[in-house]
């Protein structure tokens, strides 16, 4: 009769405002807890407090016992109660993983070599990326085992505006990777690195105003990997880097995000008010790709033959990868730009409407006074693979 009490009465509480989503991430309907926190979580987040034993012990809602002290305990704090103290300090540019970043399921992926050396990552079936799950678990440990967004003074490594350190960062032609200085400054507006430690000029500048940070851990091979994106004379270049602790990378990370956002608040002075700038600032911080995948390209001309190529669309830039000469692929788009017309062909139809979706998402978006400046606005059509009316380009 106890058991049965304490299952009624938990489920009770789970009805309640607040605790009917994820403490941790906001997914709903959670069906597990931390009864020495008193938060109810989702079965990912429950993943990441078993991590943190000595801070946090997890139960199932409904397959656990419960003992009747532990139920009071779960009522005099629930959600509401425990992100008032642990969340109570957190800084406008943190990033806080949401359970949209990392779907259910096991986080594993196939990994391919292109032969100029760029990693790819294709995503199994039932799977995803381990980027989010290190963004989740630096998340959790943040606030309940580091109590970071309590103590301000624990914030320090990603919000005083200066951050050097050495990541191992992969070369650019043979692919390996080599310990390599970096060092964040928002004073200067730049993130470097130094190809040696007792180097006077760095080896490449990247401005904070075109910088973009994403954990793309497929392409990288490690866990802890991030994509850093940046322009030099006008071109978008990569680097990509890791380092073995995983709060190190997710430090740099959000440190990246913060010098963006101060950044942010003096290129739109508009936006200097706490409340405009979480909504209008935080967006801009870093960004995750809006599609990824193969489609293929022909040149200027359009009567060159169609090549295999790996494509990212990143906010309104759009880039590509070499890959080996593949089959024509029978779904088109074109892309009218000020320059030149593009022609693609997709595997799919479903591929090739992913690929529409997201250009209109973009392309519906009113762009920015100081977006004019970079970029240049485009306009496509689609078109089928029909032999007779595309004279013989397939």
């Amino acid at each position: 009769m106890a058991r049965e009490r304490c299952r009624k009465a938990l489920l009770q509480l789970l009805r309640e405002e607040g605790n009917d989503v994820c403490a941790d991430c906001g997914a709903p309907d959670p069906d597990w807890a931390s009864h020495t926190l008193g938060v109810f979580i989702c079965l990912n987040c429950s993943g990441s407090h078993r991590n943190i034993p000595h801070v946090s012990k997890v139960k199932s809602v409904c397959l656990d016992e419960w003992e009747p002290a532990q139920v009071e305990f779960m009522a005099s704090t629930g959600n509401r109660a425990a992100q008032a103290k642990y969340e109570s300090k957190i800084p406008p540019f943190y990033y806080k993983p949401t359970f949209s970043d990392c779907p259910s399921g096991t986080h594993q992926g196939k990994i391919s070599r292109f032969p100029m050396g760029i990693l790819n990552v294709f995503p199994c079936a039932n799977g995803s990326l381990a980027g989010p799950r290190l963004l989740r678990e630096q998340w959790i440990r943040a606030k309940y085992e580091r109590k970071e967004f309590i103590y301000i003074e624990k914030q320090e490594p990603y919000s005083a505006g200066y951050r050097e350190g050495f990541l191992w960062k992969r070369g650019r032609d043979n692919g390996q990777f080599l310990s390599r200085k970096f060092v964040l400054s928002e004073r200067e507006g730049v993130l470097k690195y130094y190809n040696k430690n007792d180097a006077k000029e760095p080896k490449a500048v990247m401005k904070i105003e075109h910088l973009n940070a994403t954990f793309q851990p497929g392409k990288i091979g490690n866990p802890h990997g991030l994509q850093i994106t940046y322009l030099k004379d006008n071109s978008t270049r990569n680097i990509f880097i890791y380092h073995e602790d995983g709060k190190e990378m997710v430090d740099w990370f959000n440190a990246i995000r913060a010098a963006r956002f101060h950044y942010l608040q003096v290129a739109f002075p508009g936006a200097s008010d706490l409340d405009v700038s979480s909504r209008c600032l935080v967006p801009k911080l870093s960004r995750n790709y809006l599609k990824e995948g193969y489609m293929e390209k022909t040149g200027p001309k359009q009567t060159e033959g169609f090549k295999k190529r790996w494509f990212t669309m990143d906010d309104r830039r759009l880039m590509y990868f070499k890959d080996p000469l593949g089959n024509h692929w029978q779904h088109g788009i074109t892309i009218v730009t000020p320059d030149r017309k593009f022609l693609f062909a997709c595997e799919t139809e479903s591929d090739q409407l992913e690929w529409i979706s997201a250009f209109q998402k973009v392309i519906s978006r009113p762009m920015l006074p100081q977006e004019y400046a970079e970029e240049a606005s485009f306009i496509f059509g689609v078109w089928k693979s029909i032999p007779v009316k595309l004279e013989g380009l397939f």
